[in-house]
């Protein structure tokens, strides 16, 4: 039985609630991709399905708009897939319980798919109408954009006449995104020798951090776990010889790690307690406001492998303690914005070398190509390497952009204010799209989605009204 049939505008909560019905988390999209092709072949629309089950719909423009220039309507397929620890549902093979509590739209015991189920929903609704103007719409749905965008990097756009975007995956209503980091994953490898050693082991924690991720809040002045690992290893060798056995912290690229453990080996366990209490006092005193919970601790350990030897322990804490890390430069075109930075989010040890990986950002891309520069430079001192992968463009801000100043009169009359303007300093398939179409005109924005990619999700429904009546002026004005 419907759940949201009763809600307006009908047909995107229509579209939107069968498309809740359709496994679509990622790496699990081709069933809602094939829902979509046959979408367009019952409404006679022209479609694209690729290999990688991106899917393009192209309408031709309403009546008076038939020679206007085609705009293009993107959103993504794919949603992430959590459930509540007391959730049975298997979302790889199963649909959504909705529910309506108000003005909120949530899923019983799972993530909501709002991001971007309702992008996909309006599209359809809009192909669906008869009686809504548009220009020639090419309707770009990509696959995999939780996993790295990986439905957008593989996409063939040549087959796209249109200079126009409009991008409905914001989650902010009353936001116009306008700029976006460019990024990409470097890992520095440093191999190692290890020896045996004599002397007392410990586990080493650094603990109690707030984390988070490495874009949105890359300024906020947290700790990175993995780098203050580094300084405590220092300050450790310091007042004692030591061996590093292993040193691990981080699950994400883009997520600041929030502890980090490493196993060492010294010569005096005394002054070793020492120097780790004196790091807990001083941490936590450089970390009172941001980070108040930050400690550094340790206990006895039983290493199950040898310590590494001197000179690659020494080259391992000077790893630690000289990779650029944090906030590198700030926009000077955009007040407040984090232009180019880096976060170490994954540190791991095996027996032949310690592996860092870090998320590069930035709008500029050739402070992006100078960040990877200085991790080989140093990584070629210390005999190590650095690989790189995935990497995507930045969406640069544009200063004359005439859809940006369309939205933001129809925002001015439909809301009677203003709407806020801003780039972030995080990936979105804008970035990608930008790169394949020169001189792409694009806009990201949406309704209001709280507590994204958690059970907490909802999407609220006034909002989603509002979007729509404003989604349909910014097309009828594109002519």
């Amino acid at each position: 039985m419907p759940i949201l049939d009763h809600l307006e505008p009908q047909a995107v909560f229509s579209y939107f609630e069968q498309l809740c019905a359709i496994p679509h988390g990622s790496g699990n999209t081709k069933e809602i991709s094939d829902h979509l092709v046959l979408f367009a072949a019952e409404h006679h629309l022209r479609c694209i399905q690729d290999a990688h089950n991106n899917v393009i719909i192209f309408s031709p423009g309403t009546p008076g708009y038939e020679a206007a220039a085609p705009v293009i309507l993107q959103g993504h397929m794919d949603m992430v897939c959590e459930t509540a620890p007391d959730c049975a549902k298997d979302m790889t093979r199963e649909g959504l319980d909705l529910f309506v509590d108000g003005d909120m739209i949530g899923a019983r015991g799972t993530t909501l798919g709002g991001d971007d189920g309702i992008a996909v929903a309006m599209a359809l609704a809009i192909l669906d109408a008869d009686d809504i103007p548009h220009p020639p719409l090419e309707v770009v749905i990509t696959v995999d954009e939780e996993t790295g965008m990986l439905g957008a990097a593989a996409l063939d756009a040549s087959i796209l006449k249109g200079c126009t975007m409009l991008n409905l995956d914001s989650e902010d209503e009353g936001v116009l995104t306008v700029s976006c980091a460019g990024g990409n994953v470097s890992v520095c490898t440093l191999p190692v020798t290890r020896a045996p050693f004599s002397g007392t082991a410990l586990t080493v924690t650094v603990g109690g951090l707030l984390g988070g991720h490495s874009g949105a809040e890359i300024d906020k002045g947290r700790g990175n776990a993995n780098l203050l690992m580094g300084r405590v290893l220092y300050a450790v060798s310091e007042h004692t010889p030591l061996r590093l056995v292993s040193v691990a912290g981080g699950l994400k690229d883009n997520a600041i790690p929030r502890e980090s453990r490493a196993v060492i080996a010294v010569a005096d366990a005394a002054a070793a307690q020492t120097a780790i209490a004196d790091m807990d006092a001083a941490l936590r005193h450089e970390y009172a406001a941001a980070d108040p919970d930050v400690f550094v601790r340790a206990e006895a350990a039983q290493p199950q492998q040898l310590p590494m030897d001197e000179a690659s322990t020494q080259r391992a804490v000077c790893m630690l303690c000289c990779l650029p890390n944090g906030i590198q430069s700030m926009s000077r075109d955009i007040p407040g914005l984090v232009q180019t930075s880096l976060n170490l989010g994954i540190l791991t040890t095996d027996a032949d070398a310690v592996q860092a990986s870090f998320c590069v950002r930035s709008s500029v891309s050739t402070q992006k190509e100078m960040l990877v520069a200085r991790l080989r430079c140093l990584m070629a001192q210390l005999g190590g390497t650095v690989t790189v992968s995935g990497d995507y463009p930045a969406w640069e801000y544009r200063k004359d952009s005439p859809l940006r100043e369309r939205m933001i009169a129809v925002f001015r009359e439909q809301y009677g204010r203003d709407p806020r303007v801003e780039a972030i300093h995080a990936g979105v398939e804008c970035g990608l799209f930008a790169g394949k179409l020169p001189g792409l005109d694009c806009v990201s924005f949406g309704p209001d989605l709280t507590e994204i990619h958690t059970c907490r999700e909802r999407m609220h429904i006034a909002s989603v009204q509002r979007v729509w009546r404003y989604t349909l002026e910014v097309l009828r004005r594109c002519k």
